[in-house]
């Protein structure tokens, strides 16, 4: 992945900064509990939905485990119908092929659909290095962009924003930009969206070059698929003359058929609608209508290297719904920004470490980023078991061992400061197989157990600092079952 983001702190230090400012939490609080609530009426009304649920897992892992066939039929099919196809091993090769498509354009504008990929490589910053202006046209991505800031949430990336936030943005940024913030613009919705809509519009009509993601392509026929709330995006996708769309390799469905399951299930987990009121769909080129040149450029950046891990290429069936942070009682109290990476919240707490690895401060600690209470996986429309993958790559960085990194296998080394983590599991473990030692153990806890600290010592100070230990019992479950019961039926 790009390292726009590496170098911030870890989670710990990031998220503990972001609890401190109640406006970011007033907003986070706010935004999430409404959009919950939304989606769990729309998601009520589908009598099969979890039958719609399983047929979405099934269908991605599927996918995923022909991923080589389909994504040779997906080239062929694009090729076929006049689009021109592009490979990218990583961040740095995708920018390089769009940087280079732009220029052959002689165009030093280009605008943009919303993009996790794009997001993901950098694109912006790498098409500002070569001397081309990047407008994104999404009302969020936008406000974002004139704030000079991060997006902190897949679906609503300014949701750290409040209204009043906005409109100073507005007032203060537009005119670097393009078309000014009206005189006397007030923080009322329909203003706002009005001001966004002029100074937009502007860009769209004189625009020679769009570059968009896909939230899905469809092998059989070579189609791709953006869904969107606002409209802005199918300007994008209709007006400029050449259409660049960069899209990552998970991201096919085989045929329209499975299309359909998750046209019905992404819009109710992403923004509470029955339906998106824009699906865009286009395939290739056609003469006089759309865009005269079409490129795909296909993203892998670490995403075959995911695909490799059994238990953690599941984050790969992911749809970006973002149902998964609007539920994650620590997403809510951190938000996005804590977790360094262009995808927050739970998905991103699994996804970034294995798209990046686990080497920074940062991706280390993200496993960690999340209280494992099983929320997100309750939520989400492809059934991620996000609590899982969350287990499974805390041990990959306390234990280490072999991974697949740029095709290969390597084997990491355990990551600095859990070796009292990788002491007290061996010690478990151990005790765990010797059961003799775990009923001296525990029968020994119970009888001191008017001398216990309530809170630990040392390292584990981060632990009770915010909690009280549990009280150990009076006596261990052996004992008391064997009081209890072991005369009766004769247990042992």
């Amino acid at each position: 992945m790009s390292g726009t983001f590496v170098g911030m702190p870890a989670f710990p230090e990031a998220a503990r900064e972001a609890v401190g400012d109640e406006t970011l939490r007033g907003n986070l609080r706010h935004a999430t509990h409404t959009i919950r609530a939304k989606r769990e009426k729309a998601v009520a009304e589908v009598s099969d939905w979890a039958e719609l649920r399983e047929a979405g897992k099934r269908i991605k892992d599927h996918t995923l485990r022909h991923l080589d066939r389909y994504l040779v039929q997906l080239e062929e099919s694009v090729t076929a119908a006049g689009g021109i196809v592009h490979w990218a091993a990583d961040a740095a090769e995708a920018n390089e092929i769009v940087t280079g498509l732009v220029r052959m354009t002689g165009e030093s504008e280009v605008v943009k659909v919303k993009s996790m990929a794009t997001q993901e490589i950098g694109l912006n910053e790498a098409l500002e290095a070569a001397g081309i202006r990047a407008y994104e046209t999404d009302l969020a991505e936008l406000i974002v962009q004139l704030g000079k800031d991060r997006p902190s949430h897949i679906l609503v990336p300014a949701i750290h924003r409040n209204r009043g936030e906005i409109r100073d943005i507005f007032a203060r940024e537009m005119s670097e930009w393009g078309r000014p913030a009206p005189e006397g613009l007030t923080d009322t919705p329909a203003e706002l969206a009005e001001a966004a809509r002029l100074h937009l519009r502007e860009k769209f009509l004189r625009a020679r070059v769009g570059i968009s993601g896909a939230n899905f392509m469809v092998a059989e026929t070579g189609t791709l698929v953006v869904v969107e709330s606002e409209g802005n995006g199918r300007m994008c996708l209709t007006l400029p003359e050449t259409l660049i769309s960069v899209v990552g390799i998970e991201k096919i469905v085989p045929t329209w058929q499975d299309l359909e399951v998750f046209l019905q299930t992404l819009p109710r987990s992403s923004t509470a609608e029955r339906m998106n009121p824009y699906t865009s769909t286009w395939t290739g080129t056609t003469d006089g209508d759309g865009p005269s040149t079409f490129h795909l450029v296909l993203l892998d950046n670490g995403r075959t290297d995911t695909l490799a891990d059994e238990v953690g290429r599941q984050a790969l069936r992911c749809i970006r719904c973002s149902a998964c942070l609007n539920v994650c009682p620590v997403y809510e109290r951190a938000g996005g920004h804590a977790y360094g990476s262009v995808y927050p919240g739970p998905i991103g707490a699994i996804l970034s470490p294995q798209l990046r690895g686990t080497g920074s401060e940062i991706d280390a600690s993200l496993p960690y980023a999340s209280s494992l209470c099983g929320a997100c996986y309750e939520v989400c429309p492809v059934a991620i078991d996000i609590p899982e993958v969350l287990v499974h790559l805390r041990e990959r960085v306390v234990q280490g061992g072999e991974v697949t990194r740029e095709g290969n296998r390597v084997v990491l080394r355990p990551a600095k400061g859990h070796a009292a983590e990788r002491a007290a599991m061996r010690a478990a473990r151990w005790a765990f197989t010797h059961p003799g030692a775990l009923r001296t153990g525990q029968r020994a806890a119970s009888r001191t157990r008017r001398f216990h600290p309530r809170t630990l010592p040392g390292p584990g100070k981060a632990w009770s600092g915010t909690r009280e230990l549990p009280a150990v019992p009076a006596e261990p479950f052996r004992d008391w079952w064997q009081r209890t019961h072991g005369g009766k039926d004769g247990a042992k």
